[in-house]
């Protein structure tokens, strides 16, 4: 399974919580722009273009590996690295980049 639809299939379950969570909602928008920043996304206009697949999936798999190497498990809340699977998740389903 590739880390994108690994992510996507663990983390868009946590856009339901988006109705309840403003704070989430808010931190996984940041993350979201930090990520989009992260792999040369910025844009002049108003709307940011896409994350090519490729440069998403690796930076998704370092960040799994990072996650690895400190023993992380997914905790009940948000703490940073749910917000930034979320993000990556988000950005994955927003620009259908399995398919």
């Amino acid at each position: 399974m590739s880390p994108l639809a690994k992510i996507s299939s663990s983390f868009a379950p946590r856009f339901a919580e988006f109705a309840f969570e403003p704070g989430f909602v808010a931190a996984v928008d940041q993350h979201v722009a930090e990520v989009r920043e992260r792999l040369g996304g910025g844009s002049a206009g108003l709307v940011p273009r896409a994350p090519r697949r490729e440069e998403l999936a690796d930076y998704a798999l370092g960040f799994l590996d990072a996650l690895g190497e400190i023993d992380w498990r997914e905790p009940v809340g948000h703490d940073f690295a749910v917000c930034r699977l979320t993000a990556i998740s988000w950005l994955v389903t927003r620009h259908d980049l399995l398919g």
